[in-house]
């Protein structure tokens, strides 16, 4: 096999990354790596649920009439229709969430959040926030948060210019 290199990466010479960008860079990935295993081991404990099966309730409590389409929900947990769709079997069997066709397309299929299910969230959602301002937003000033917050949607943006959390038109990515 023959050994490019480095150096000549499918043609093109690797712009490295500065000591800052490696800097910034590596703290993201930690970030990455610690912060979702820890609010993981929360909800665990809590409710023997992940991050994503919480995020996913979640999504489904704030809106409207506790519903969304699989599409939108997908759209709203940043996930596969597959990934959501073994996890919405998942939280069925639990009784927290129904799925339904709608009555206007049915090729669509909906999510909705059970009585159960709203019960779940509105007993998991105080100490689940209390472990996201501890593990976040603790070490965190009002400038800190709005600076995550632009970056969060800058980076988010340039990953999927359409995601919906760059929807709110008074949301401006500059500082």
């Amino acid at each position: 096999m023959h050994d490019r290199g480095w150096d000549n990466f499918m043609g093109k010479t690797p712009v490295w990354l500065s000591e800052q960008e490696r800097e910034a860079w590596l703290g993201l990935n930690a970030v990455l790596t610690l912060l979702p295993a820890a609010l993981d081991s929360d909800l665990q404990l809590l409710e023997g649920i992940t991050l994503f099966d919480y995020h996913m309730l979640a999504m489904l409590s704030e809106s409207a009439d506790r519903k969304l389409t699989m599409t939108k929900l997908a759209s709203h947990t940043s996930a596969s229709l597959s990934r959501l769709s073994h996890v919405v079997k998942k939280l069925e069997v639990r009784g927290w969430v129904a799925r339904e066709q709608s009555a206007e397309d049915a090729r669509v299929k909906i999510a909705s959040l059970t009585d159960a299910g709203w019960e779940a969230v509105v007993r998991m959602a105080p100490r689940h926030v209390a472990t996201v301002r501890s593990l976040l937003f603790e070490s965190l000033d009002d400038k800190d948060v709005n600076d995550l917050r632009r970056i969060t949607r800058k980076l988010t943006a340039g990953m999927d210019p359409d995601h919906w959390i760059l929807q709110d038109p008074s949301a401006d990515l500059e500082p």
